[in-house]
């Protein structure tokens, strides 16, 4: 196994640090600044993170976050794993066309692309032209829901798509030979291939509903105030201050807990399927 010249390690290296500094420096500079002096604590604390615990409208953010988080990123993964499988099985085997061959892909890949302002723009005309006929999905919590589950979905169908891309496609007429209908195939085969997927395709749905804010901002109504939604109201308010600071910082972490999550996950995963080398 052939190994990297030092002289390119050393050149690798020089191009990544000022791209991590530059990625990771804001993160912990909010971090600090979270413990920093406060009215009643002059000297460097840990106050501003109990203030948050205390605050009403802190807790009250945050349990709309989760409960939006949770709720949009089971069924975003549950339809991106169904878009994801349809890709996967019934993709044409050459060509196709525009039709069979290119359009299925970009109705996924546009809510990707596709710039978060447009995106959010384009939900709120859809809501309101829905409410004004029909009285029905009104702003609040069930529009955001169905915003965020827009943009979840395709995220869980790539990562659902490129677990079965690499599938050898006899082991679905294997199964048929087995004498499994598609239900069965898809429960005892399908399933339990892609199952990492679906736990990466689920946190990653998560971190993408806590982390909205733009979409979020478009679709939300007065009484559902989510976190990033909060932090921008509170700093154009009173700008950034230890609590605001504080609870960036909570978010961050919460975020990387999800990415340490399911990377142990995944590596137990490996781990417990991997085949002993008989000596």
């Amino acid at each position: 196994m052939s190994t990297i010249p030092r002289k390119i390690q050393h050149a690798l290296f020089g191009i990544s640090l000022p791209v991590y500094l530059l990625l990771y420096t804001p993160l912990a500079v909010i971090a600090i600044f979270s413990f920093g002096p406060s009215l009643g604590h002059p000297t460097v604390n840990v106050a501003a993170y109990g203030l948050l615990l205390q605050d009403p409208e802190v807790m009250a953010a945050l349990r709309r976050s989760l409960t939006l988080a949770l709720c949009s990123a089971a069924l975003g993964t549950l339809l991106g794993t169904l878009m994801g499988f349809g890709l996967s099985r019934f993709r044409p085997a050459t060509g196709g066309g525009f039709w069979l061959g290119t359009l299925p892909s970009l109705i996924i890949y546009l809510p990707i692309i596709m710039p978060s302002l447009v995106f959010g723009i384009s939900e709120l005309i859809f809501f309101n032209f829905v409410h004004e006929y029909t009285g029905l999905l009104s702003a609040g919590l069930l529009t955001m829901g169905i915003a965020h589950v827009t943009f979840q979905s395709p995220y869980v169908a790539l990562v659902v798509y490129a677990r079965l891309a690499g599938l050898d496609p006899n082991l679905f007429e294997a199964s048929q030979d087995l004498y499994a209908n598609p239900i069965k195939s898809f429960l005892f085969l399908t399933i339990p291939v892609v199952r990492p997927a679906l736990i990466g395709g689920f946190l990653l749905a998560i971190t993408l509903s806590i982390d909205d804010f733009t979409i979020s901002f478009f679709t939300a109504g007065p009484g559902s105030v989510t976190l990033p939604i909060y932090i921008y109201s509170a700093i154009a308010r009173k700008g950034a201050s230890p609590e605001i600071n504080a609870l960036g910082s909570l978010m961050i972490a919460s975020v990387i807990g999800i990415a340490l999550l399911y990377y142990f996950i995944t590596r137990h995963r490996e781990r417990s399927t991997r085949i002993p080398a008989v000596a």
